[in-house]
């Protein structure tokens, strides 16, 4: 029976041996492979070297080189490990490998850089592992929502459906504006409030829920009302915004700075029945103002305070907007963008309404006349033919 020396000796006979000065000196002109385990791998790498470890290179190598002649270079700890690979693709018919003598080991010695790549915890692997199955998110992604930060404008009907599942998956960082109190009649609608926390704060109400769901998420409360003199600070700090307000002054404010600031923003609406979704990425897609220039009067568009809303209906739309920003975070399938989704629960219907930009947009339009946060109240308080030609006037 051969010995394991007679087993490096063979492999040395086939597979050329290269010094790290060597692979240094290719500069990803070949394909580095390091074949030791995962986790001596996430402890530290070079720099582009693909993962395959030594047990499974013979099973999953022709799915990541299928060509066998691509130029191989594997490499190990000390250097045993990759002349043993090398042997096994030699004998599948790979016909230029070699392996790197003295393994990572050696690399560093020489002092050449290497990665050593953020990795999930054990118990974030277990929490996120539906996330980590999926290819399309995988642990990049999850790393990616981890970094993210997210402001929510509203902790209430849509906040909450928002927050909690933008919690559940992982935001690493979920900013809270608002500056109202826990009232008994949100709790037919607002699932992040409990009676308990009937007269607390609503941003700490949503920060004690959100964390006694995942502790990986840092929790920021701005209690204080939006408006133009504070947007544009608070909209600096995060990467996407999510609305779910229910007041045109703050809807207009909202899609303006959103629009100053080059912010992502998730637009939500709820009436009685009827939810509606978009998204707006500035100056790539069309903006609140392309769809609604000026806002209708009052008596046309009330609140949910004035005229009502299904309990459940909050729920539909504001994971809708927690879909769209963990799309945007990791960045995968198509966004909402030039599409206004309307939802009606009393048929079970979704339709999809495309909407063009404006050219003439006062905010993101070819010639802007709006440049900088407005007096949103005096605003939306004009009839809507006035408010149109005092945006026009740059007012």
């Amino acid at each position: 029976m051969p010995s394991s020396r007679d087993l490096l000796d063979d492999a040395r006979r086939v597979i050329p041996e290269v010094t790290p000065q060597e692979v240094a000196r290719d500069g990803g002109a070949r394909t580095l492979i390091d074949v030791r385990e995962r986790d001596e791998f996430e402890e530290g790498h070079i720099l582009g070297a693909q993962h395959l470890s030594k047990g499974f290179i013979e099973v999953q190598v022709e799915d990541r080189v299928p060509a066998k002649d691509t130029p191989i270079t594997l490499y190990c700890g000390g250097g045993t490990r990759s002349l043993l690979a090398g042997r096994a693709l030699h004998q599948l018919g790979y016909t230029d490998v070699r392996s790197m003598s003295g393994g990572f080991n050696a690399w560093k010695q020489a002092g050449f850089d290497f990665d050593v790549p953020r990795v999930l915890t054990a118990a974030q692997k277990r929490r996120y592992s539906r996330h980590l199955l999926i290819p399309e998110v995988g642990e990049e992604g999850q790393q990616k929502l981890l970094d993210a930060k997210v402001l929510l404008i509203g902790a209430g009907g849509l906040g909450s459906p928002a927050a909690l599942y933008l919690a559940a998956s992982g935001v690493g960082t979920i900013g809270l504006v608002d500056f109202d109190v826990v009232d008994d009649s949100n709790l037919q609608r607002q699932v992040i409030h409990t009676r308990d926390r009937i007269g607390m704060r609503m941003t700490e109400s949503a920060r004690i829920a959100i964390e006694a769901l995942n502790a990986d998420v840092k929790v920021v409360e701005h209690n204080t009302m939006l408006n133009s003199e504070n947007a544009r600070e608070l909209f600096d700090q995060y990467d996407i915004i999510v609305n779910g307000c229910d007041n045109f002054p703050t809807r207009y404010l909202a899609n303006d700075v959103a629009l100053f600031a080059r912010t992502p923003l998730v637009d939500g609406g709820i009436f009685r029945f009827e939810g509606q979704v978009t998204t707006v990425i500035p100056f790539a897609s069309p903006c609140y103002r392309c769809r609604y220039p000026a806002p209708p009067p009052p008596e046309e568009a009330p609140s949910c305070a004035e005229a009502g809303v299904l309990g459940v209906l909050p729920g539909i739309v504001g994971i809708l907007q927690a879909t769209e920003v963990i799309k945007l975070i990791i960045g995968i399938g198509q966004p909402l963008t030039g599409r206004l989704l309307h939802i009606d629960a009393l048929d079970m219907r979704f339709r999809e309404f495309r909407v063009p930009r404006d050219p003439n947009c006062p905010v993101c339009g070819e010639n802007p006349t709006i440049t900088e946060p407005i007096d949103y109240e005096g605003f939306c308080m004009v009839p809507a033919g006035v408010a149109a030609e005092a945006v026009g006037a740059g007012a």
